[in-house]
């Protein structure tokens, strides 16, 4: 399901490099759903936000910032109670050939996760996504963050510049580290002790990893290696960005990658 960005303020979209998609695990909606998708009363200690809002906030910080929305998709799952967006942008830096940015927008009306959202990539051959650290909008759902939201989505925007860098570097790194079978298959066993898949998605990995899906990933090393989990790890949207923060964890240790905050 894909959705493009087509409100007012925001500029056309350019010919779309790759499909934004949203995988199994959510339903995909279009944007209309998100605002109609209905809040919970607040309490003294609890206020929860429209997803809505929080969506606008993001959308709005990112423009104001000079990074252009170009594709959207949506997600909303548990009855509406949990929602997750993917923004794709562009900006001058991003040159990349075989991927691009996305921002993760998350919320939810069940105390599950705060408000916040994830820098990312998606590669373009087959619109596997992995998100970097994530950067909550408010530690919680507190009595203020309605009144503090805006400013909350700036700084946040604000710190994207990092995890966008960070994780240009990694994936250059990735490229150039090159491994060995050995290596690869005892790092996936690893890869479930670190909570990136279960079990039972073992064998999915090898094969992606023995003959990727895509020629792209023919050569054998940690970049080709992620996008074997990335491609077994399609799924639910509300667990994909810790499962792929731990994968980088996994492979950054491995390969000796310092994400510039050890």
């Amino acid at each position: 399901m894909i959705n493009q960005v087509l409100e007012p303020g925001v500029p056309p979209a350019q010919p779309k490099r790759c499909n934004l998609l949203l995988h199994c695990g959510a339903q995909a909606v279009p944007r209309s759903r998100i605002a109609e998708a209905q809040t919970p009363p607040s309490t003294r200690t609890w206020q929860p936000v429209p997803h809505i809002t929080v969506l606008n906030a993001v959308e709005v910080a990112l423009l104001e910032r000079g990074l252009r929305i170009t594709n959207s998709a949506y997600a909303l799952s548990k009855k509406s109670a949990r929602f997750f967006g993917l923004l794709e942008i562009t900006r001058e830096a991003n040159d990349n050939s075989d991927y691009h940015w996305v921002v993760g927008v998350r919320n939810s009306h069940d105390k599950t996760v705060p408000a916040g959202i994830v820098a990312g990539t998606q590669v373009l051959v087959c619109s596997n996504l992995a998100f970097a650290g994530e950067i909550k909008l408010a530690r919680k759902h507190t009595r203020f963050i309605l009144r503090d939201l805006g400013e909350l989505a700036h700084r946040a925007v604000k710190e994207l510049d990092h995890g966008f860098n960070e994780q240009a570097r990694r994936i250059e790194h990735y490229k150039e580290t090159t491994i060995r079978s050995s290596t690869a298959h005892d790092m996936i066993v690893r890869a479930v002790d670190a909570g990136v898949c279960s079990n039972q998605q073992i064998p999915h990995v090898l094969k992606e990893w023995r003959k990727p899906s895509h020629g792209c990933f023919s050569p054998r090393n940690v970049w080709s290696l992620q996008n074997a989990f990335t491609e077994t790890l399609k799924g639910n949207l509300t667990l994909l960005p810790q499962r792929t923060q731990r994968l980088h964890t996994l492979l950054d240790k491995q390969v000796g990658f310092s994400n510039g905050r050890n």
